[in-house]
């Protein structure tokens, strides 16, 4: 536990040491924690005031109010907790199917690999946006039903990455000396090769937050993504962009919020993966130094 704590310090501290991934978690923190604790803010997403309809920004409502006299600022911490359950949620479950099935299909090979693989191909081939408006006209419009249908989209990429990391440590040394000893595959899987591949499987997670929001965001602005009067970047977009002559700031704001935290994602994953490469490099050095000595 002390060791795993050294690590994520240590990443975390290179983190903070790069200005762009800094100010990227800074931001992300913000909005997480915005998030969170939304509702022990002085704000109200749902309060209408339509005398106040669709006054610009101002010190009372610092992002304005839309058609309904609603505060937009309210209404974007609001959609903050949408989009990131949302993404949590497509992640854990893109993350629970996806990892087993390239855990499978590299360590096994054979006709196991080619079914599975092929599987992979079928959900990569389908657009992602097309797939989901299809789960979501089966399950209903929901969260939930958003919530899956994003996380089904993100499966093949955690397959893929899995899969390429265990074809890449099927055949090392403390791989082969498990099995010698009697290890079961069940135990080389989970307990021997899967600690080893988890690098690029959390520099995914991060980058699959990003592509997560931004879809969950499409679904809503195409109307079939969670439903009003829930707070969604997304649908403020979609009604903001009727009033982009007399309320530029109704959609511009609420997309800036969207754009920088998919770039926050985007930048922090760039970042994680060249640190964890550069980890990866270091301990290959090392355990190579340590077999030659």
């Amino acid at each position: 536990m002390s060791r795993l704590l050294r690590k994520t310090g240590s990443i975390l501290a290179r983190l903070l040491s790069r200005k762009g991934s800094a100010l990227a978690l800074l931001f992300l923190s913000a909005v997480t924690f915005a998030a969170i604790f939304a509702n022990f803010l002085p704000l109200d997403p749902f309060g209408q005031k339509l005398v106040n309809a669709l006054k610009g920004p101002s010190a009372t409502n610092w992002f304005g109010t839309d058609e309904l006299g609603r505060d937009i600022l309210a209404r974007v911490v609001y959609g903050a907790r949408t989009s990131l359950l949302t993404a949590a949620g497509a992640v854990a479950i893109a993350a629970l199917a996806g990892v087993p099935i390239g855990l499978v299909a590299g360590f096994f090979g054979g006709w196991r690999d080619a079914a599975l693989m092929r599987l992979v191909d079928v959900l990569l081939a389908l657009p992602a946006i097309l797939f989901a408006m299809a789960m979501i006209a089966v399950l209903g419009r929901s969260q939930a039903a958003a919530l899956i249908a994003v996380g089904i989209t993100g499966i093949p990429s955690f397959a893929r990455i899995t899969r390429a990391q265990v074809l890449t440590l099927r055949k090392r040394d403390f791989v082969t000396a498990v099995e010698a000893f009697g290890g079961s595959a069940t135990y080389n899987m989970f307990r021997t090769i899967l600690p080893n591949s988890w690098s690029p499987i959390f520099v995914q997670v991060v980058v699959l937050c990003s592509v997560a929001i931004l879809l969950e965001a499409a679904l809503s602005f195409l109307g079939v993504g969670v439903p009003p009067p829930t707070p969604s970047w997304g649908e403020m977009l979609r009604t903001g962009k009727s009033y982009l002559h007399e309320a530029p700031y109704y959609a511009v704001l609420p997309g800036l919020v969207l754009t920088l935290t998919i770039l926050s994602f985007d930048v922090l994953g760039r970042a994680l993966s060249d640190i964890l490469q550069g980890r990866r490099d270091v301990d290959v050095v090392a355990k190579a130094g340590e077999a030659s000595s």
